[in-house]
Protein backbone atom coordinates (compact mmCIF):
# COMPACT_ATOMS: atom_id res chain seq x y z
CA UNK A 1 0.00 0.00 0.00
CA UNK A 2 1.21 3.15 -1.47
CA UNK A 3 0.51 6.37 1.53
CA UNK A 4 -2.21 4.62 3.37
CA UNK A 5 -5.38 6.64 4.28
CA UNK A 6 -4.06 9.85 3.98
CA UNK A 7 -3.02 8.90 0.30
CA UNK A 8 -6.56 8.05 -0.39
CA UNK A 9 -8.04 11.05 1.47
CA UNK A 10 -6.08 13.57 -0.53
CA UNK A 11 -7.04 11.91 -3.83
CA UNK A 12 -10.94 11.62 -2.97
CA UNK A 13 -10.37 15.60 -1.91
CA UNK A 14 -8.42 16.60 -4.98
CA UNK A 15 -8.96 17.60 -8.79
CA UNK A 16 -11.54 19.24 -10.58
CA UNK A 17 -14.86 17.18 -10.70
CA UNK A 18 -14.06 15.02 -7.37
CA UNK A 19 -16.00 14.56 -4.56
CA UNK A 20 -14.28 16.90 -3.32
CA UNK A 21 -14.67 19.79 -5.07
CA UNK A 22 -18.59 18.74 -4.86
CA UNK A 23 -18.53 19.03 -1.29
CA UNK A 24 -16.18 21.87 -1.17
CA UNK A 25 -18.84 23.66 -3.64
CA UNK A 26 -21.46 22.78 -1.28
CA UNK A 27 -19.57 24.19 1.89
CA UNK A 28 -19.45 27.57 -0.23
CA UNK A 29 -23.12 27.83 -1.00
CA UNK A 30 -23.54 28.25 2.63
CA UNK A 31 -20.88 30.04 3.44
CA UNK A 32 -18.29 31.76 1.13
CA UNK A 33 -14.96 31.34 1.46
CA UNK A 34 -15.75 27.70 3.71
CA UNK A 35 -15.29 25.24 0.46
CA UNK A 36 -11.78 27.30 -0.33
CA UNK A 37 -10.95 26.39 3.82
CA UNK A 38 -11.83 23.23 3.16
CA UNK A 39 -9.46 22.69 0.10
CA UNK A 40 -6.49 24.17 2.28
CA UNK A 41 -6.79 27.73 0.85
CA UNK A 42 -6.91 30.13 3.79
CA UNK A 43 -5.86 33.45 1.50
CA UNK A 44 -8.52 32.37 -0.79
CA UNK A 45 -11.20 31.56 1.58
CA UNK A 46 -10.32 35.05 3.56
CA UNK A 47 -10.52 37.14 0.47
CA UNK A 48 -13.78 35.83 -0.31
CA UNK A 49 -15.52 35.78 3.08
CA UNK A 50 -14.74 39.35 3.80
CA UNK A 51 -15.43 40.51 0.14
CA UNK A 52 -18.57 39.01 0.27
CA UNK A 53 -19.53 39.92 4.08
CA UNK A 54 -18.62 43.88 2.73
CA UNK A 55 -20.16 43.78 -0.30
CA UNK A 56 -23.64 42.51 1.51
CA UNK A 57 -24.10 45.99 2.42
CA UNK A 58 -24.46 47.03 -0.95
CA UNK A 59 -26.69 43.56 -2.36
CA UNK A 60 -23.55 42.72 -4.20
CA UNK A 61 -22.46 40.00 -1.99
CA UNK A 62 -24.37 37.44 -4.45
CA UNK A 63 -21.49 37.82 -6.69
CA UNK A 64 -18.67 37.08 -4.60
CA UNK A 65 -21.02 33.93 -3.50
CA UNK A 66 -21.59 32.52 -6.93
CA UNK A 67 -17.08 32.90 -7.30
CA UNK A 68 -16.89 31.48 -4.14
CA UNK A 69 -19.12 28.24 -4.84
CA UNK A 70 -17.50 28.25 -8.75
CA UNK A 71 -13.76 28.33 -7.35
CA UNK A 72 -14.36 25.59 -5.13
CA UNK A 73 -15.96 23.51 -7.74
CA UNK A 74 -13.70 23.98 -10.54
CA UNK A 75 -10.66 23.98 -8.08
CA UNK A 76 -7.70 21.47 -9.77
CA UNK A 77 -4.49 21.05 -6.94
CA UNK A 78 -0.80 21.26 -8.33
CA UNK A 79 0.36 17.84 -7.76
Amino acid sequence: MSGGPEAAWWKLMSGQGSAGNVIAALCSFFVPGLGQLLQGRLLMALLQFCLAAVLWFFLLGWLIHLWSILDAAMFKARN
